[in-house]
């Protein structure tokens, strides 16, 4: 009985060794990062990656990856229009009443800091202030 549970424990100490490692050559390439992975990440690495930059953002300027949106100031009635939110950014002139009707702009970058009214199916959700 003494060896059946040596014989035992040693398969099971068998089946825990590491699996071999495999050679480069067949091993898939790291994927690459999209811009809505890396955007706000405190990663240098990842965010060049991503073609971000890593500035300080907010008041206690944190640095985090910001990247530039290609489709910046577009017309939009939505957040799925834009790489980013469909935005109506604060002006002098005012903003649209929540539940209004509104048209927006496709957000220029990844940054969640400042005064914005996102807009979502044509319609101005709340204005937020985040610093």
């Amino acid at each position: 009985m003494k060896r059946v549970i040596i014989a035992v424990a040693a398969l099971f100490a068998v089946a825990c060794q590491p699996m071999p490692a495999t050679d480069n050559a067949s091993a898939s390439p790291a994927p690459q990062p999209t811009q809505a992975s890396a955007a706000g990440t405190t990663d240098a690495a990842l965010c060049d990656r991503a073609g971000g930059k890593m500035l300080p953002q907010g008041r206690m300027q944190s640095v985090r990856c910001v990247i530039t949106y290609t489709d910046a100031g577009r017309r939009c009635t939505t957040g799925s229009d834009c790489q980013g939110d469909c935005r109506i950014e604060e002006a002098a002139s005012g903003t649209p009443q929540a539940g209004a009707a509104a048209v927006g702009t496709c957000q220029r970058t990844s940054s969640r800091f400042g005064c914005y009214t996102t807009v979502e199916n044509g319609k101005a959700e709340a204005t937020i202030c985040v610093d």
